[in-house]
């Protein structure tokens, strides 16, 4: 899962993208309004954590755009404003939730993890064909047996079983999972693909994943 941190105190910044991202994340940080914007009109997003008090753009504003576009990326409002007139209208404008500054960073997790379980699905589970992706294991499973997948590995899997037997461009994932990571090539989602094909193989899955000429790979039936 990919989040947005959108906050202008350096300091807290740094200590919570490490703390995303060591609880299994992936997280880019922006420090003003205009770029989270910018930022998640990508659509490569599935939550965001917006300070309400940025530069060039606040995160109620940011909020409200996003939300008069038709997103409805569950959205955290981080504020160090403690008055109920402040909260009331961060969720009437749409935010899922909201936390005052400063707080618990379990706290933090767990308001994350809430707020986009219903975006994940009903279940914990995915399955296709004969295999189970457990969303909250990272563990990819058959009648054969199981591996626990790297973060990248599941981002990969997830998205492509939640897109079964539709195409995804190579660009897709490379924007999705490695985002603004300056090191990353584009021919680092075949070695991942290769990597997952491997696990499927060994797992005796009653799946592939295909590719085609542009670069866009598929998950579907053997058969």
């Amino acid at each position: 899962m990919r989040l947005l941190l959108a906050e202008d105190e350096r300091s807290l910044s740094r200590a919570v993208l490490k703390i995303l991202q060591s609880d299994h994340y992936e997280a880019d940080a922006v420090d003003n309004g205009i770029d989270a914007l910018e930022h998640l009109k990508s659509g490569n997003y599935d939550g965001a954590v917006l300070d309400i008090m940025m530069p060039k753009m606040d995160g109620i504003t940011v909020l409200k755009e996003i939300r008069s576009s038709g997103s409805r990326i569950p959205v955290l409002l981080l504020t160090a404003k403690t008055e109920i007139d402040d909260r009331v209208l961060g969720l009437d404008c749409g935010a899922n939730d909201y936390l005052t500054k400063p707080f618990d960073t379990r706290e933090l997790l767990a308001r994350i993890r809430a707020m986009t379980r219903n975006q994940a699905a009903d279940s914990n589970r995915l399955y296709c064909g004969n295999i189970c992706l457990d969303r909250s294991t990272f563990e990819l499973s058959s009648p054969s047996g199981c591996f626990r997948l790297t973060n990248r590995e599941f981002q990969m899997l997830e998205l492509m079983m939640t897109n079964s037997g539709r195409p995804i461009l190579a660009q897709r994932f490379f924007e999705k999972i490695w985002g603004n990571d300056q090191d990353a090539e584009l021919e680092i989602v075949w070695v991942y693909i290769s990597y997952l094909r491997k696990k499927l193989d060994a797992l005796h899955a009653d799946v592939v994943i295909t590719a085609d000429a542009k670069r866009n790979y598929t998950l579907q039936n053997s058969g």
